[in-house]
């Protein structure tokens, strides 16, 4: 189980990467025993790996005296993969001083206390003595943590399974989000179509407008002329310097003048 799969804070992160560094070290070590031939430095190589197991030992009960001390900050999904990350570093530390058992039977050497002697108080799953565990509890113990390691999977899978459905719901929430922008974008292009087609029209009536003002002074100047000219020849009827309004007579002569020319008229003939 990898640090970066569980949340942790800053202390127990540093404790947890102590113990993965004595875990990488451990696996090398026994590794470079298989190739040592001489069984005195076997037994020198087996002895350190004795003390970085013992190292480790204290590294996990600090993590779990660390991890006491923030179980009321933590949520419960938190403190219950904290524990189980706990009870997968103690497996892996049986494990290897399982590993450390078989090479100490094959030297022939006595007994290597994994454990020092002493009062110390462990949190709940203590460490227990791998040296002092009968092959049937030891595998015991180890499927009883292969068991809470399948159920700690378990709950991980859950926390994914919800964590995809959350993002499928995100990605269509945000797809729905961006089809509204869509359509908003549209809905403000045609307003701006639309304004700038209402303001084209406006400008063309105003034109009209200006138009018809124009033609309506023109006819009232030309209707004040021909007023004007009507006035005149009712005034003045003998000026000849003003011409005749078409469709309007000039005024009939008196009554002695249509006589007079009557008789003119009648001697000529």
């Amino acid at each position: 189980m990898a640090a970066s799969d569980v949340p942790m804070s800053p202390e127990l992160e540093q404790v947890d990467g102590e113990i993965q560094d004595i875990f990488r070290a451990l696996q090398n070590g026994f590794q470079k025993i298989d190739k040592i031939k001489d069984s005195n430095r076997q037994s020198k190589q087996l002895e350190e790996l004795t003390g970085k197991m013992r190292e480790c030992k204290r590294l996990i009960k600090e993590f779990d005296r660390v991890l006491k001390d923030e179980e009321k900050r933590n949520t419960a999904e938190v403190n219950k993969q904290l524990n189980d990350k706990k009870q997968f570093m103690i497996k892996e530390l049986n494990s290897y001083v399982t590993l450390r058992k078989t090479y100490q039977s094959s030297l022939g050497n006595k007994r290597i206390e994994l454990f020092d002697a002493g009062n110390d108080h462990v949190a709940e799953d203590n460490v227990q003595m791998a040296s002092a565990m009968s092959n049937q509890q030891l595998i015991d113990s180890g499927m009883k943590q292969m068991d809470q390691t399948d159920q700690a999977i378990e709950r991980s899978k859950m926390v994914v399974a919800q964590t995809v459905e959350v993002g499928a719901q995100t990605a269509t929430t945000l797809t729905q989000q961006t089809d509204q922008m869509k359509r908003i974008g549209n809905e403000l292009d045609s307003v701006h179509f639309s304004l700038k087609k209402a303001s084209q029209m406006v400008k063309e009536i105003g034109r009209q407008v200006a138009t018809d003002k124009c033609i309506m002074a023109f006819l009232f100047l030309i209707v004040c002329g021909v007023i004007a000219i009507i006035v005149v020849k009712i005034v003045n009827p003998h000026n000849k310097n003003i011409p005749d309004i078409p469709g309007l007579a000039p005024p009939a002569p008196p009554a002695q003048n249509r006589k007079l020319l009557s008789i003119d008229t009648f001697r000529m003939l």
